[in-house]
């Protein structure tokens, strides 16, 4: 069997054009017949045809084989997929046809569309093109290439069932149009397209430091062939004749182009009133406004600007002086200056004053051009830049930024303000034991007290935030012996009211030569001590007191009490410390800098050291928002800021506490009772159901009171139910896991402390324990703080092996270290908070391993969460969502699938 040879007839319009089959053992020609130079000897000869139109065409050659085709089909069926590429591509471009009909056509078309057109040109087989002209030779390749493409083109867009121009199959005539689709066409479909090239030759300088240019700058039209790239040409020697190889078109097709252009960049109409379009002379005005926006004017309309190289001009901020600098940091005006440099170096006086004075904006400055824009030149002009505290000048030495209207502007720091901020950045050096201390402070201790040293003879804020454990409290207490022979006040002490025992203690233990007053109860007064010890709800009430004294350090231990800077105890704290003209230094000390988000890191740096992270607007402007969308740049920024006044040391770093014995943690999976499964489901079922029907704050409020309602159904029905004489037994997976781990810690003479959010459920497990006649005791919010500490003492004595807590009252401050196993019994919402209340045990002074136990219900609620907290632990330090607040924003549909029972 034979395969026929295919040979492409066009037509006008583009779309009436004809594919012809012929030879071949089948051609299925139905009559017709056609003149063809058909082979063995390519005489013309009558030869019976099948006649296919475009849309049959294409259906017959994306079908063919290679293996079965002629090399006729071949070749067509490979322009025809060539062709099919542009039109999906959207290389359309609306024509008018030679006899006036409308026509689309394939274009613009880029150097590589050109380059495959060509390379198929080439390969067409004699068979393909077999229909001679009227001269009785064979069409060329490359036009009957191009006439089948725009064919292709014109057939696609458009639709039986519309009419009109461009829209329906019916050749409508649009004459009229011609005009208008050469235009369209100019400069992106034509033999030639145009750039502008900004000339620099004719450009006059005078000397340095003078006005520079006194000539005209000239805007220079090129021209490039379309089918060879690399063929270039100004439009002058285009318009000679001393530029070769462009087509016959060439010129009617550059006039085009720059019409066109000049509908994107006004001034180029100058050109269009010469004989010659070739170069157009550009005032000051003219330059300024290429250079701003008509660049990209014309690069979106395809036409190329090609400038010189322009050196810019970089602007900055200059902070510091050759002076000593003050003695202690404040929060008094400091000021700033502009400084411009090029390539880095700092212009002159006499180059900056000519850049303030030249009006161009293009100035000579060093031997090369300057690209000059008004707020450069009004800087050089007015070097003063706004006055901001000393402190937030040091953050900007510190970041090498800093915020200027806005936006961020690269800042460079010198004089004492660089070397201030170079020893500050540098790692703490151990300080000496102070006189009056009878502890051995180990190395990373010495180092966090010569830091907080360094920090508060500055007149700057701190923060330590080391893991519990590692001695904040004795540290402190050493940069209290460190500051009393100086001079520098006595120091006051705010706390949870569980760790007033603890500071005294401490105290009495490590400084025995200090006189600390305890600042709580009735009949409280500021007397003469050293060291006065108050609780923040204290503190909150005595504030005027409190604040009228003139004390020389104020510490907030457990800083994250005063994380919502919003809260009147965050508010009365700032209050303090501020008597007269006498400033307290102020040190925070957490485990936990960052619970929740990086707002809580700004309350508590804020509090320390005012005006270092600005106002809480513009920290998450410039700080939290760009770090929680992922911007590692802004991260690396804050954490060169922040690590200055921020010290954390965790149990886990090298040489830190290298005596701390093991700590192992194991989610402990537990089923639900059925009890627990049925209550579950409903309560899931009848609130998601209140839920889908609500909206703004009724929604919120329900899905919060849903998660609360399923960890308590998790944890135990009668905690759910508020029962008033529970049955315990039997009801609760996890009551039931618990009473195994306890069997099994006490047989082996363990000692355990169970944590749980809900005082409730500590109730619960308070009365479960008596049943089965195990010692234990409870501490919650509110146990007396006398109290606290007579249970504290007790457990670690050993009187009691089983200690109940309530996580949110005891999850802090407390050294537990008789305990050598923690079960949570519920989940927090954070792990930083549940680490806290695990450091309890795990702490300096802990011999044992310690075995951390989370029980979590399986399938549920607790399940899934225990997977997001999981990805929190390995988020430490860095941001983190808002918790429950986060989740009360899921959709119906998300909040199904983290709710629901598996």
């Amino acid at each position: 069997m034979t395969a026929p040879d295919a040979v492409f007839v066009p037509a006008d319009p583009p779309r009436a054009g004809t594919l012809l089959l012929w030879g071949g053992d089948r051609d299925g020609s139905g009559g017709a017949t056609a003149d063809l130079a058909a082979p063995p000897d390519g005489a013309v000869r009558t030869t019976a045809v099948r006649r296919l139109g475009v849309g049959e065409a294409l259906a017959l050659l994306l079908a063919a084989s290679d293996a079965g085709a002629s090399d006729s089909v071949r070749f067509w069926a490979a322009t025809a997929r060539a062709a099919l590429g542009l039109v999906a591509r959207g290389r359309l471009l609306p024509g008018v046809s030679p006899a006036g009909w409308d026509a689309w056509r394939a274009g613009p078309l880029d150097a590589a569309d050109a380059a495959a057109l060509r390379a198929l040109a080439a390969a067409m087989p004699a068979q393909a093109r077999a229909v001679p002209g009227a001269d009785g030779l064979l069409p060329a390749a490359a036009p009957l290439v191009r006439a089948f493409v725009d064919a292709v083109a014109d057939h696609l867009p458009r639709t039986v069932s519309l009419a009109g121009p461009y829209a329906g199959a019916v050749p409508v005539a649009v004459g009229h149009l011609r005009e208008w689709a050469e235009e369209v066409a100019a400069g992106v479909d034509a033999g030639v397209r145009i750039s502008l090239r900004l000339d620099t030759r004719e450009w006059i300088s005078v000397p340095e430091h003078r006005y520079p240019l006194t000539g005209g700058v000239r805007l220079v039209v090129q021209v490039h062939a379309l089918d060879d790239p690399t063929r270039l040409a100004d439009l002058a020697d285009l318009w000679s004749g001393a530029a070769v190889g462009f087509g016959p078109d060439a010129r009617v097709d550059a006039l085009r182009a720059v019409r066109r252009a000049a509908r994107f960049w006004a001034p180029l109409e100058q050109l269009l009133t010469r004989a010659v379009p070739d170069a157009v002379e550009l005032d000051d005005t003219d330059l300024a406004d290429l250079l701003d926006t008509g660049s990209d004017a014309l690069a979106a309309a395809g036409v190329a600007v090609h400038r010189p190289r322009l050196a810019a001009p970089e602007t900055r901020v200059v902070a510091g002086d050759a002076g000593s600098g003050p003695a202690r940091l404040g929060e008094d005006p400091f000021r700033l200056d502009w400084e411009v440099a090029l390539g880095g170096l700092p212009l002159t006086v006499e180059e900056r004053d000519v850049l303030a004075r030249s009006h161009r904006p293009v100035v000579r400055l060093r031997g090369e051009w300057v690209l000059v824009d008004s707020a450069t030149r009004r800087r050089a002009a007015h070097p003063a830049a706004p006055a901001v505290p000393a402190v937030a000048a040091l953050g900007a030495a510190l970041t090498g930024e800093i915020d200027v209207d806005g936006s961020r502007v690269p800042v460079r720091a010198t004089g004492w303000l660089a070397d201030l901020r170079d020893r500050l950045a540098a790692p703490p050096e151990p300080d000496a034991a102070p006189e009056g201390l009878t502890a051995t402070l180990r190395d990373y201790q010495l180092r966090g007290v010569g830091w907080l040293h360094r920090m508060t003879s500055l007149g700057l804020g701190a923060c330590l935030a080391d893991d519990m454990g590692l001695g904040k409290t004795v540290t402190l207490i050493a940069l209290h012996l460190h500051r009393a022979p100086l001079g520098a006040g006595p120091t006051l002490v705010v706390c949870p009211a569980s760790l007033l025992g603890t500071w005294e203690r401490e105290f009495a233990r490590f400084a025995p030569g200090v006189a600390v007053a305890r600042h709580h109860g009735p009949g409280r007064e500021l007397g003469d001590a050293e060291v006065v010890v108050t609780t923040y709800a204290t503190m909150r009430l005595d504030a005027p007191a409190l604040a009228a004294h003139p004390w020389g350090l104020v510490v907030a231990d457990e800083a994250q009490h005063v994380k919502n800077a919003g809260s009147g105890t965050a508010r009365a704290l700032r209050t303090i410390g501020r008597a007269g003209n006498v400033r307290a230094a102020r040190v925070a000390l957490t485990g936990t800098p960052v619970e929740n988000d990086l707002d809580e890191l700004w309350a508590i740096l804020d509090w320390a050291t005012p005006g270092l992270l600005g106002t809480r607007a513009g920290f998450r402007r410039r700080w939290s928002g760009p770090i929680a969308e992922g911007d590692t740049d802004a991260a690396a920024r804050f954490a060169r800021l922040t690590s200055v006044f921020l010290l954390r040391r965790r149990k886990s770093d090298p040489g830190i506490a290298p005596e701390l014995p093991r700590k192992t943690e194991t989610d402990r999976p537990v089923a639900l009772t059925p009890e627990q499964a049925g209550l579950y489901a409903a309560v899931v079922d009848e609130t998601m159901a209140r839920i889908a029907a609500a909206d703004g704050m009724a929604r919120r409020g329900l899905v919060l009171g849903l998660l609360t309602a399923l960890k308590q159904v998790c944890n135990h029905p009668a905690q759910y139910a508020r029962e008033a004489d529970p049955v315990l037994a039997g009801r609760s997976g996890k009551l039931e896991l618990l009473d195994e781990l306890l069997d099994t810690i006490l047989a082996e003479g363990g000692s355990v402390l169970v944590f749980t959010q809900y005082v409730a459920m500590a109730r619960l497990l308070e009365r479960h324990l008596t049943d089965r006649g195990i010692d234990h005791a409870l501490l919650h919010g509110g146990t007396p703080v006398a109290r606290r500490e007579e249970l504290v003492d007790a457990f670690q004595r050993g009187e009691v092996p089983v200690f109940l807590l309530s996580l949110r009252a005891a999850g802090t401050g407390l050294t537990l270290t008789r305990a050598d196993h923690v079960v949570h019994y519920d989940r927090w919402w954070n792990p930083a908070v549940e680490d806290q209340a695990t450091d309890r045990a795990h702490r300096i002074g802990q011999t044992r391993p310690v075995q951390v136990h989370r029980l979590v219900t399986e399938g549920t609620l607790e399940d899934r969460i225990a997977d997001l907290l999981q990805g929190k632990r390995a988020l430490a330090d860095a941001v983190l969502t808002g918790g429950e607040a986060g989740l009360s924003e899921l959709s119906d549909a998300e909040l199904a699938d983290l709710v629901g029972l598996a």
